[in-house]
């Protein structure tokens, strides 16, 4: 694999003499799947993807989050699809790890690197493929559009993580800060994948309660994180998944810590469950 300032999933399986007491952990509020479990043997291939193979760390669960997947992709060298999304109905965004991939949006061509994002609105027609010599990662979110009368779909776009401006909360002394690539009061959009930071020592100072449902996965660093009634160590290639209102709040580590970080935004809630 070549070198990446993100983390990926491991490759291979654990040695047998291994111990397999670990962080895993499922309850009503939350999950983590730390970045040990996601092994060659939990990996999944997707229809009309070719050399390719996803862990899939969350998808709608009835009860507990119900709003949206999340994949991390790899795609060997030559692999990729000119069928991606299966559901017309879904947008999606692509945030890549490791490699350089193609991607044609709508018959117009784009490259992304480490860093590379882009965001798919519903019935958008795009390809991906992977023409160089070491495989792709990439995350993959997906959600159901929820459109709205009166306010039109939003439009695909590209960019990197490094040519956006991380925006640091206020009174933080620029430790605690938010890169987002859709403004938040721009209605079309009904989600949000934003990369958080924390720099060492950082904190988030309240248990933020909340109906949106957040996925995490753990870009660089280490730290403690409050979910539920429970502080939890978790480090870079871990995943975090929270149902509505579970509480949280953070203490980063000695070294920045920055999470991926999806939530489902600016929509009514729905009373037809």
């Amino acid at each position: 694999m070549a070198d990446t300032p993100y983390a990926t999933p491991s490759a291979g399986l654990p040695p047998q003499a291994a111990l397999h007491t670990g962080r895993a952990v499922f309850t009503e509020a939350y999950a983590v799947i730390p970045h040990g479990v996601m092994r060659d043997i939990v990996a999944s291939a997707l229809p009309h993807w070719d050399k390719t193979r996803a862990w899939i760390i969350a998808r709608p669960m009835t009860g507990f989050s119900e709003t949206f997947s999340q994949y991390i992709v790899e795609v060997a060298p030559g692999g990729g699809s000119t069928r991606p999304e299966p559901n017309a109905a879904a947008e999606g965004v692509l945030f890549v790890v490791e490699g350089e991939a193609n991607l044609t949006i709508e018959s117009k061509p784009h490259v992304l690197r480490p860093g590379g994002y882009a965001f798919l609105p519903p019935g958008c027609n795009w390809s991906f493929s992977n023409t160089g010599e070491t495989p792709v990662r990439f995350h993959w979110v997906r959600k159901r559009y929820e459109a709205v009368e009166g306010i039109e779909k939003p439009t695909a776009f590209v960019t990197n993580e490094q040519d956006e401006p991380i925006r640091w909360m206020a009174d933080t002394n620029d430790t605690w800060g938010t890169t987002r690539f859709v403004d938040p009061t721009d209605l079309r959009h009904d989600m949000h994948v934003n990369i958080v930071t924390l720099q060492p020592g950082a904190v988030i100072p309240f248990e933020e309660t909340h109906v949106m449902e957040h996925g995490l996965y753990v870009l660089e660093g280490k730290a403690v994180y409050r979910l539920n009634r429970d502080w939890v160590e978790v480090e870079a290639g871990d995943f975090m998944w929270l149902r509505a209102f579970c509480p949280q709040a953070c203490y980063a580590g000695p070294n920045r810590f920055r999470y991926l970080l999806y939530k489902d935004v600016n929509r009514h809630a729905r009373l037809d469950l």
